[in-house]
């Protein structure tokens, strides 16, 4: 079992940014292997100044004179096989408590002149060639890069360059910031996947690039830590409500490469504290407007409150909507690409085509149907013959579209109809039937997770994630209830058709009202959400 001792240098202890790291590093640790890991917050330990007496090295070898909670620490030193020192940068350098905890360990050191040293350096007091070392870091710059020279150029003295892994981290202040836990939660993957690599051996090339990537891009940080402080770029002393920071910082995220032809005036109205305010998404950037607005695209009227807790993770932004926790007026658009424009630090979607990235199509269920009630009405064992051949051949289309359990069920059931046809079972009963069992698909379905009809048009709204927007599953519900109903009913009138001249033509009469269903379709999944969003 490995023995970790890990030293946290933050002043804030617990509550500190780097921390979160260090959890996520240590998670991949005791992914891969089992730990005994000792923690101590530095900020908590009783420890004296060094006083460069080196009573440690003369009077009292290895043994410092302030009775205090070091002499534990350094026990703690000398068991552990990982060493991890966890800080914030602080001027360039380490906190000060960190410091202090660094001076005292100079009774661990021999007092005497190591030869050949490099710039000259004192041996260790006790064996420490086969420990590893672990410096995980966090600053409020931008980039890490350049940032922690001072910091590697101390290390480098102390335990001998390229003896110790690290991981520095820019823009540490944006894991405590809820509203960007999706991007800070993809890092802290990386992080974890990090410490996994390093309890086998060493961090991987892969795993550092993706920890060298920024969290989100350097104007984009900058404009979010700007707007946090809550004091005018002029330096006006003037307090900033916390609705206007916290929209600054949203506008922040705006991605100027999701601007698609038109600027869009997205009115930000926060009901609870009763400021409105204006994000001006254009072509070249954005900006938030305080007064002189503009006519609006898009109007939000939200509490800030729940507004927060969209953008943190903790309400469902969708789920939120169909709760009425706030309402939107005007272009809708803008909803159902919200992750386009306001999605920085997202996965770019795979180039290459895989199984998982299939579209479904409603085409290869609705096509053994169709066929059937067109050519059984005009003759009953070539219609037959016909069905079961175009069965046959349908699941070659699942080699370019993903199936789902209802071409299943086509399938077996027009075989199943086609069969009977072409044993001379009369069709005047079959196509009624076979109304009925395509109706009885459909309508059963609405009481399901995911009704009939959602998982065709979720190929329009993000694939398989449409698929937890309950706002789009209530749309599709109500869409799946009309298909359904409209096919149970269709027998009725089907039955006596099929006993009048005109049974040939009753595929071609049964198809104009589907047409004009699929018409309103069209109209109903565009006007829903708008209507219903809007709060009326």
């Amino acid at each position: 079992m490995i023995k970790i001792l890990v030293l946290n240098g933050s002043p804030k202890g617990e509550h500190s940014n780097t921390l979160k790291l260090t959890n996520a590093f240590l998670d991949g640790i005791l992914q891969a292997d089992s730990a005994d890991i000792h923690r101590v917050n530095i900020n908590e330990q009783n420890l004296h100044p060094c006083t460069g007496c080196f009573s440690c090295w003369s009077k009292t070898p290895g043994v410092c004179i302030f009775q205090d909670d070091m002499a534990g620490l350094l026990q703690k030193i000398l068991w552990a096989d990982v060493i991890l020192l966890s800080f914030p940068l602080y001027y360039f350098s380490l906190p000060s408590d960190l410091k202090n905890f660094i001076d005292r360990q100079l009774p661990l050191n021999l007092p005497f002149m190591e030869p050949g040293a490099e710039g000259g350096s004192h041996p260790a007091r006790y064996p420490m060639e086969d420990k590893r070392y672990v410096l995980i870091s966090t600053c409020g710059f931008y980039t890490a890069e350049g940032n922690y020279d001072a910091v590697n150029a101390q290390f480098d003295k102390l335990w001998g360059k390229g003896r110790y892994t690290t991981l520095y981290c820019g823009q540490g202040e944006l894991f405590r910031v809820p509203e960007l836990q999706k991007r800070t939660d993809e890092y802290l993957r990386y992080v974890k996947m990090a410490g996994t690599e390093f309890v086998k051996g060493s961090v991987s090339e892969e795993t550092r690039e993706k920890l060298n990537q920024l969290l989100f891009p350097r104007k984009v940080f900058e404009a979010m830590a700007d707007a946090s402080w809550g004091i005018e770029p002029q330096g006006e002393s003037a307090a900033v409500h916390p609705a206007l920071i916290f929209t600054r910082q949203m506008a922040a995220l705006y991605n100027k490469s999701a601007w698609k032809d038109h600027d869009i005036i997205l009115e930000m109205c926060y009901t609870d504290v009763h400021k409105t305010y204006q994000l001006v998404l254009g072509k070249d950037g954005h900006k938030v407007l305080t007064h002189n607005f503009l006519p609006c695209t898009t109007r939000i009227e939200t509490p800030l409150e729940v507004w927060r807790k969209i953008g943190g993770g903790q309400l469902d932004g969708q789920q939120a909507m169909v709760d009425r926790l706030y309402k939107v007026t005007g272009d809708f658009n803008l909803m159902l690409h919200w992750d386009e424009y306001f999605g920085w630090g997202e996965e770019p979607e795979s180039t290459t085509s895989s199984p998982g990235d299939q579209k479904t199509n409603m085409n290869l269920m609705l096509l053994p149907w169709i066929t059937i009630w067109v050519l059984l009405s005009i003759h009953g064992f070539w219609g037959g013959i016909a069905g079961i051949v175009l069965c046959g051949v349908l699941p070659f289309g699942f080699l370019k579209y993903k199936p789902t359990v209802f071409e299943a069920i086509s399938i077996c059931s027009v075989t199943i109809i086609s069969l009977l046809s072409v044993l001379g079972h009369p069709d005047d009963l079959l196509i009624p039937v076979s109304y009925l069992l395509f109706g009885l698909m459909w309508f059963v379905t609405v009481f399901l997770k995911v009704p009939l009809s959602a998982w065709y048009s979720m190929n329009q709204y993000g694939k398989e994630k449409a698929l937890h927007n309950p706002l789009f599953i209530k749309t599709n519900r109500i869409l799946t209830a009309l298909w359904g109903v409209l096919y149970l009913l269709t027998p009725l009138w089907t039955y006596p058709l099929l006993q009048t001249s005109l049974a040939p033509l009753t595929g071609l009469f049964n198809s104009a009202l589907p047409a004009a269903m699929g018409i309103f379709t069209l109209w109903f999944q565009r006007w829903y959400p708008r209507h219903y969003a809007s709060g009326r």
